[in-house]
Formats: C-alpha cells, structure tokens, sequence
C-alpha cells in the first residue's frame, strides 16, 4: 500500500520505511497462495502509476462471470462481464508479484529492511538510529499500525471467530475465468481462477475447524474442498500448501491527525468474504494522492484542514463497504432455518433482476 502512494505522488519528495526488503519472486515459480481480485478502477490506477504494467502477462487472470451459491446447494446468483457490458468483472493477481511491480523502479527514498521507534511531531526515529523529518506521515502499515498509535488514534476491533485457510489447487475442469463462492451455513468459501489450469481457495471457517482444514495432508484437503464445492471443478490437485490467517474487524475512529494519514488495513479491516479490503486500501491510497495533489500552493500536506478533505471523502465508502459485508456475514453465518430460506430466496430474486444486478457489478468495478 505504501509502494503504490509512494508511486502516486508526484510532486513531493518521499521517503518510503518498511520492515521488508524489496520483492523478488521467481517468475516461473508456483503461483502465490495469497492472491486479489483487483477491481478495474484499481487496476487503472496502477496502470497509471506505471504498476499494471510491470506484472508478467502470464501471471493474471481475468474475471469474466462470478457464481455465488447459497447453503441450500440450489440458490444461487451468476455474474456475467458480457451480459453488463463490460470487458472483465474483475483480475486476479498474486500478492507477491503486485508487491514486486510496485516496488520496481520506485521514485522514492528507501528505508528497508527498517523498523519504526518513535514518531513525535513529524520525527520518525528508526530503532538503527536514523531519524527522518516530514511534514506528513502516511501510515500504511497494516492492521497492527505503528503510525496509528503512535498518533494515538483510537480503532475498535473485534474478531470475527474465523480463520481464513488458503491454498492453490489444479483443477480437472476449466474455470472459464469465473469466480466460484459458497456460504456454507457460517463458512465462505471461494475459488478463484489463475492461469495454468488452476484456482486459489480462500476458506473462511471457525477459527477450530481452519486449525482442522490446514493441518490436513494434501490428498484428504483435496476430498474435503471437492465435496465443499460439489465438485464443481472436478477433481483438484493440491498445487501448493495451505496457510491460515486469523480474521478480524477493525474500524479506526479518524483517519487523520495533524501531519498523519491513514490508509489500507491501517485504519480499516474487513472480512474477506467480498474480495474488497485491499480494493478499498487502493482507493484510500488514490483519494489521498488527489487530494494532496489538488491542494494549494499554500497548504503543506500535513495540514489537518487539508487531510479532512481526504477523510470526508473515504468515510461513507468506508462505512458503506464495511457495513456491507458485516451484513453478509451476519446473513450468511447463523443457522436460524427461517433465515436460511430468506437468504436463498434473496439470492434467487435478485439473479432475476438484470439491472439490479447490473447495478451491482459497476458498483463493485469501481
């Protein structure tokens, strides 16, 4: 998140602090596990920005139709790229290889690998002894962010009670660039399309049972993801291990301080099961760097009245974003039978209303 605003800004000088080195991946290694679907606004953005263009054709995949099934196993909604009128819904990208093409050629100051101690009145000061001076500090530094408490910005928290278990799999059956969904009765669980014949799982599960699904051996996981999606790919050969990751929500009361921004996982974390929390950071990242370029020669860009423009901006996509897929969750999770036919029937009624559903996909384009 911070290679990318780092990469947007372009009349001010920028030093970039993180604990990790640039990225090296080897280009015709196994995909990463951890993959996102990139929204094509956010993919014009990093087309903009000189990013989109450095990842490897080979490593992306478009989204041209999402099918999303209800616990009934007959419930369901499809998304269509061409029925909207539209060239993809969506592309997936690997973690590792957006990280590397953001950080290539990157046109600011490197503090990396580096680590943050204090941060007072515009001093950053390193734990290696190195101090920087800036008028703003963006942090985008991730849920655990060293610049929100040191700004002393509050964040409410909670967890979901869920894991996320990820893995990649060879499928038997083409995926014909779609994203597949299920909500299981609490568990959500997605494939989506890679190149090579292959898809990305993201199992959201309660936090015992995600212990469960990654401790198992590759062939008894395969079984257990086939029979989760009815086979809906044929069979699956696991393509690389699983890992888990524990699922939180996290809201930040402000986004600014004096001379401080926040932006990405650092100042809101949402559940995964819509794909949108790294689109939502991108679009943090795009609102600031507008703002900061839009402002007046007089204003340095620390000023909070300038910063509250960028605030205002994010904080009902923010709000809506999170209350969105909160109510999924809460939706999708209980087992109330009575409940569980009226979000089938949702599913149902709403893959029947072409501009509803239109509506929706140039929503989440954007």
């Amino acid at each position: 998140m911070g290679a990318s605003l780092a990469r947007a800004v372009r009349d001010l000088r920028v030093a970039l602090v993180s604990n990790a080195g640039p990225v090296r991946r080897k280009p015709a290694g196994p995909f990463d596990a951890r993959v996102y679907a990139l929204s094509p606004g956010n993919v014009e953005f990093l087309r903009g920005i000189g990013a989109w263009d450095a990842l490897a054709p080979g490593r992306l995949n478009p989204v041209r139709a999402m099918r999303v099934f209800g616990d009934d196993g007959a419930s369901g909604i499809e998304f269509d790229a061409y029925r909207a009128g539209v060239p993809e819904l969506a592309w997936i990208v690997e973690d590792a290889a957006l990280q590397e093409a953001l950080w290539q050629g990157l046109g600011a100051e490197l503090f990396a690998p580096a680590e943050c101690e204090t941060l007072d009145q515009g001093v950053l000061k390193l734990r290696d002894g190195r101090s920087l001076h800036g008028k703003l500090v963006v942090g985008a530094d991730g849920a655990n962010s060293f610049v929100r408490r040191a700004a002393g910005i509050e964040a409410t928290e909670s967890a979901y009670g869920q894991a996320a278990v990820v893995a990649n799999f060879h499928c038997e059956k083409p995926h014909a660039d779609t994203a597949w969904q299920w909500f299981l009765g609490g568990p959500v669980l997605a494939l989506l399309p890679l190149p090579q014949a292959q898809v990305s799982m993201v199992w959201s599960l309660a936090s015992q049972d995600a212990v469960r699904v990654a401790g198992l051996e590759p062939e008894a996981l395969c079984r257990e993801v086939e029979r989760a999606t009815r086979r809906s790919l044929g069979a699956l050969r696991l393509a690389s291990p699983q890992k888990s990751y524990p699922l939180r929500r996290l809201s930040a009361r402000r986004l600014v301080a004096p001379g401080i921004a926040l932006v990405g996982d650092a100042g809101h974390v949402i559940h995964p099961l819509a794909g949108q929390g790294l689109n939502l950071g991108l679009q943090d990242v795009r609102e600031l760097a507008a703002v900061l370029a839009a402002r007046e020669p007089v204003r340095d860009p620390g000023e909070l009245r300038l910063l509250r423009r960028y605030e205002r901006a994010r904080a009902e996509p923010i709000l809506a974003m999170d209350a969105m897929v909160d109510g999924l969750f809460s939706l999708f999770n209980g087992t109330n039978p009575l409940l569980a036919r009226a979000r089938n029937a949702g599913l149902n009624l709403t893959d029947r209303i072409a501009v509803l559903k239109n509506i929706l996909v140039r929503q989440a384009m954007h």
